[in-house]
């Protein structure tokens, strides 16, 4: 029987036993290019590069003094969660980033050298890499160093401002401020201009009109050479009151010699005198009431003329306190910009906040490293099947 045997099979004479592998060796170059290298970078330029920013902080309120209730516009705002002061600050906070904000800091401010790029760092400052050196191009970059918030609790803003020396973040947004000051100033002069016009016009629409019912009412005099056609009635309504009561006293006195005396000559008499009474009385209220020569249709006229008189003078009086009222107000603000915490001076930076970047760059690749195989790995098991 044969005896079986155990042979050592080991490295031939002269050759060297192979190294371990790395653990760099071990990983797989997908993970090493979506995750390793973007990492790696990011901690470069984050600890090694980036150019730190100074952030100033300032908070304001924008708050109004108008006293009673809003208008039409300010009850529509309300009805959708807006009230007229938030307007005003939304205003103000589109005004902080906007190109006639920017405007009025280049007269001031250089603003090109102040974010212009430092060392190496081609990413934080203006023009980064890649970007154009124009006045659109300065607005975007401002909107990355200028942000503006709003606390719908308590009414306040607050402004930050960043920069690469904490001076430059400190009085750009001091200057900032200011320029929003000058806006809510703008705003409320030309609600005072514009109301006090609109009043100043109204008056004049006022008076136009009281010229002209005057106009016509002296026209119809001039026309029927009746100063008050009212007043030129009273009298003939007078005579015909007094003619009534004549007729009156004449009927009941031959009422009475006809009752005592039938056959009495007196009675032709009276009532000769009654007949012409009672003409007379006719005649009168013909010429007051009816015919051609009657005096209501003027009196109806002229009473009209009045009214239109009337009512003008008084939209004029009406007019005309809007105006004193609306130039009273006129020196008096509206909107207030009121500074809660001024400009700070930052002494230490705060952007950017490195490891959370460097962090943030991690998670990410990796999430997107998973991502990639978990699809890679079901193509691959798709087509084994």
């Amino acid at each position: 029987m044969t005896q079986s045997r155990l042979e050592y099979l080991g490295p031939s004479a002269g050759q060297a036993p192979r190294a371990k592998p790395t653990i760099w060796a071990r990983l797989p170059i997908a993970f090493i290019i979506v995750v390793v290298v973007p990492t790696l970078l990011a901690a470069i330029y984050y600890l090694l590069i980036v150019t730190p920013r100074y952030v100033s902080e300032a908070r304001f309120v924008v708050r109004t003094a108008q006293s009673g209730g809003p208008g039409a516009i300010g009850a529509a705002l309300q009805g959708v969660g807006l009230a007229p002061a938030q307007v005003e600050t939304f205003a103000v906070h589109e005004y902080a980033t906007s190109s006639d904000s920017i405007r009025n800091l280049k007269q001031n401010y250089d603003l090109a050298k102040i974010y212009a790029p430092r060392g190496l760092d081609i990413l934080s400052g203006y023009p980064r890499f890649g970007e154009a050196a124009n006045a659109d191009a300065l607005q975007k970059a401002m909107r990355r160093y200028v942000t503006v918030g709003y606390d719908s609790t308590t009414g306040i803003s607050t402004i930050r401002v960043q920069a690469f020396r904490s001076a430059d973040a400190r009085d750009l947004a001091t200057a900032l401020l200011e320029s929003g000051e000058a806006l809510v100033n703008r705003l409320n002069e030309r609600a005072t201009n514009d109301a006090v016009e609109a009043a100043r016009q109204a008056q004049v629409r006022a008076t136009e009109r009281l010229a002209e019912a005057q106009n016509s009412m002296t026209a119809f005099r001039s026309e029927e050479r009746f100063i008050d056609p009212a007043t030129t009635l009273n009298p003939t309504s007078q005579v015909v009151g007094s003619l009534m009561a004549s007729v009156a006293q004449l009927r009941a006195e031959r009422d009475q010699i006809a009752r005592e005396a039938p056959q009495s000559p007196q009675l032709g008499a009276l009532d000769g005198r009654i007949a012409g009474l009672e003409k007379q009385i006719a005649g009168a209220q013909e010429r007051m009431t009816g015919g051609a020569e009657s005096l209501a249709p003027q009196v109806g006229a002229y009473e009209r003329l009045v009214f239109n008189r009337e009512l003008a003078s008084r939209e004029l009086a009406s007019a005309s306190a809007a105006l004193l009222a609306a130039e009273q107000s006129a020196g008096q603000k509206k909107l207030y910009l009121e500074r809660i915490v001024e400009p700070s001076l930052p002494e230490a930076s705060s952007k950017p906040r490195r490891w959370f970047s460097i962090l943030s760059v991690l998670v990410s690749t990796l999430f997107a490293y998973g991502l990639g195989w978990l699809i890679w790995s079901g193509v691959r098991e798709h087509r084994q099947d």
